[in-house]
This record gives C-alpha cells, structure tokens and sequence, in this order.
C-alpha cells in the first residue's frame, strides 16, 4: 500500500472512507480498550462500600463502552455511533467542567486538571472522523426510489388494525 492510497476513498473495503481514517479509527477504540476498560473495570471491581449512584453510572459506562470498542477493531465504521457518543460527552465536560474552571483560573490543581488533559486529545479525534460517511449514513435522508419494493405487502385497511 503506497502512501497515496492511504489516503484515497476506498469503496471496495470501506464504503467510500479512506483507509487512513479506518487506521485513525482502529487505534482510538484499541486505545479506549487498552487504557479506559482496565481502570474502570478496576474501580468497579474494588469499591467498597454503597456507591453515589451518578459516580457508579459514570463508571459502569466507562467499562461498557471500551469493551464494544473491540468490536470496532474488527468492524470499524459499525461502531460509529460509539465515537459519536464519545466525542459527545467529552466536549459536553469539557465545556461545562473544565472550561469554567479554566477561565476562573482554578482548573490548574484542581480534581479536574488530570481528566481535562486526557479529553484535550479530543480534535485529534475529530479530525480522524469520516464526516462525510457520518453524514450520508446517520443523517441524510435516503432517497426514496420510484419503483414499488418487490414483495411488499398491499397497504390496506388491515394492516392498520
């Protein structure tokens, strides 16, 4: 593979996405299953004691979705969805948590300051993303075509009982 193919669409194998943003893919769920899965499994192995219901959510999270991230090593545009709800809720924390504490010049030493560095690798991300795959399969209407579906049933007065 020559470094220009790298970066050419492939509609063979990916559906029009190039293959360096499946490579950008790949490593980000590896990633959330090397480093995110083993510390929240951790802590929710080890805690003791009754948990604060949000903190317990947050971990219970933290351990589920880094698990599915395995299953985007091997089908990486299926999987989508899943760094969709990643980049949601780190930019969420960002601007609500970590962003008003970094404008009351309070972030720096705070609980806060270690999470804010590991989510700051957040464009990164969004520049690996193939936003125009996302777009055409998660939010462009389909077209309808102008021949009936083969197979489909009549629509009737029964079909609405």
């Amino acid at each position: 593979m020559n470094l220009k193919s790298v970066f050419a669409r492939d509609y063979v194998r990916y559906e029009g996405v190039r293959p360096f943003n499946i490579g950008l893919l790949r490593l980000v769920y590896f990633l959330m299953a090397a480093f995110v899965a083993p510390v929240a499994w951790r802590e929710l192995l080890t805690h003791e004691g009754p948990w604060n219901p949000t903190h317990a959510a947050a971990w219970c999270v933290w351990a589920t979705y880094p698990a599915l991230a395995v299953l985007g090593l091997i089908h990486p545009l299926r999987m989508l969805p899943l760094m969709l709800f990643t980049i949601g809720y780190k930019t969420l924390w960002l601007y609500f948590v970590a962003y008003p504490l970094w404008r009351a010049n309070t972030l720096i030493g705070s609980p806060a300051e270690e999470m804010t560095k590991a989510f700051m690798w957040l464009p990164l991300l969004l520049l690996g993303m193939p936003w125009k795959y996302i777009y055409n399969t998660y939010v462009k209407l389909p077209k309808h075509s102008a021949k009936p579906v083969p197979d489909a049933p009549p629509h009737s007065a029964r079909a609405f009982r």
